[in-house]
């Protein structure tokens, strides 16, 4: 299997062969620039932000915080069944719980890889794909309370 490096920077310094080398490999926003990797070409980013969204009330009916905390429940319970590593779900839970800066630290302590800028897509090291839906992510803006 090939191995693909976790960010531009790690392989142009790889080619460099100088661990302090800064090559340009990161936009006018901060982000790393596009690289190959095991899905073809992808953008990996360090900065996130919790998304804000609308929950659908005509395609899937009224919204409450009861709903909501059942759907993330089910969630968790279920989605590391399906693959990926346990120690990644819970760190990615974990930031999904927290204030944004404190998601921000469990992430990269984690070396997960945030590959959206809303966090809905994530990789670890090995490369494995983690998908996240909004509704775990953060609240829909028109939550009835």
């Amino acid at each position: 299997a090939k191995a693909y490096p976790l960010y531009k920077a790690d392989l142009c310094a790889e080619r460099m062969g100088c661990i302090g080398s800064k090559p340009d490999a990161y936009d006018a926003n901060g982000e790393c620039a596009p690289i190959e990797g095991p899905h073809g070409i992808e953008r990996r980013t360090k900065k996130f932000d919790k998304p804000i969204w609308t929950w659908n009330t005509q395609q899937d009916g009224p919204i409450d915080p009861e709903r909501l905390t059942r759907m993330r429940v089910e969630f968790w319970d279920t989605q590391p069944h399906y693959g990926g590593d346990k120690v990644i779900w819970d760190a990615l839970k974990a930031a999904c719980e927290a204030d944004i800066e404190t998601a921000r630290i469990l992430v990269d302590a984690a070396g997960i890889i945030v590959a959206a800028p809303d966090m809905s897509i994530c990789y670890d090291e090995r490369g494995a794909r983690y998908e996240l839906p909004r509704y775990v992510l953060s609240n829909p803006s028109n939550l009835h309370v």
